[in-house]
């Protein structure tokens, strides 16, 4: 049956108002939105490519085999009409902040789902665009980003992780770096959103598994930072630098981290940032197996259990991301 979703796009988890039911899961995710009534589509044109049009919280399909990461075929037409989608949103002046943040939060998911279900060279430097259009959103907007770092996903899955690490790793740097020539944060932008690309190469039953993970578990998802790193390396994607955000950022200022159990000002400055972010999104997140901590609950643990894995002026300009929204 092909039907019309009613409202905006954005309020929905799916990627267009015009779809094609074909599961009853697809059925049961417009039930969980609330949505109760559709409208008949007669003009809905052929179902889009497997993918296209999934909810945007479908079970990630990471831990494949990917081969190809340095190939230069054209990007995917999912990643070209996702960045078409950011352009259209962030470039829109009548829609209101609060409207504004949702829809870039839902095209972001949407990008990273897919980038990171084919990673290749092209659909990364296609992903970037859409990146770049984030940071230069952030840079100007403090009003859409304020409602941003409010947002909150309904499930937890890599990528809706990255993409809230990319938001927040983007609003510090920011601060830290405002007027600044010396860091392109249009790159830094791209190296939080892709922290956690070498996820692509961990186990899907390790990557979705509903409980904690066994410390051989734990062991083989320690592996995704080289990884990552040599995906970015073999793609050409990145710079140096900003590569080191995708290998370090599971460092810890008192050396206890991984993979490389470096020590405070051994760690990248990038991958310190991006481990602020990476700690906070992940205690406020939901878990199957653990209560969802609020924004003032989890800046309380970082900073009273937590503080020796960061830097402390980093960190006290992350908490102040928050007491000035």
């Amino acid at each position: 049956m092909k039907i019309i979703l009613p409202g905006p796009w954005y309020r929905h988890p799916f990627f267009s108002s015009k779809i094609c039911l074909e599961t009853e899961k697809q059925i049961e995710k417009i039930k969980d939105y609330g949505i109760r009534t559709v409208i008949f589509n007669s003009e809905c044109g052929q179902p889009r490519k497997e993918g296209a049009g999934d909810a945007v919280d479908a079970p990630e399909k990471t831990g494949q085999t990917i081969a190809g990461y340095g190939e230069s075929a054209d990007p995917s037409p999912e990643q070209m009409e996702i960045r078409q989608y950011m352009e259209e949103v962030i470039h829109d002046r009548t829609m209101p902040s609060p409207e504004k943040a949702r829809a870039v939060q839902k095209v972001s998911m949407f990008m990273m789902k897919n980038l990171l279900e084919q990673p290749t060279s092209s659909n990364i430097e296609e992903a970037k665009k859409s990146i770049g259009n984030v940071v230069d959103l952030i840079i100007r907007d403090d009003s859409t980003t304020r409602h941003l770092l409010q947002i909150t996903s309904h499930d937890y899955q890599t990528y809706t992780h990255s993409v809230t690490v990319g938001f927040l790793g983007i609003a510090l740097s920011k601060v830290l770096f405002k007027g600044s020539d010396e860091h392109n944060l249009h790159e830094l932008g791209a190296g939080f959103f892709l922290h956690d690309i070498g996820k692509v190469r961990i186990d899907t039953t390790i990557i979705n598994k509903p409980a904690r993970l066994t410390a051989e578990e734990m062991a083989v998802m320690r592996r995704h930072p080289p990884y990552g790193y040599q995906i970015l390396r073999d793609t050409r994607q990145l710079t140096h630098e900003c590569r080191q955000i995708v290998l370090q950022h599971h460092e810890r200022d008192d050396g206890k981290g991984y993979p490389l159990k470096l020590r405070g000002d051994e760690i990248h400055l990038y991958a310190r940032l991006c481990s602020i972010a990476d700690v906070y999104e992940a205690l406020t997140a939901f878990r199957p197996y653990k209560r969802r901590m609020t924004t003032f609950e989890a800046l309380r643990l970082m900073k009273d259990e937590m503080l020796n894995h960061f830097h402390k002026d980093h960190f006290d300009q992350f908490v102040r991301l928050f007491t000035d929204t």
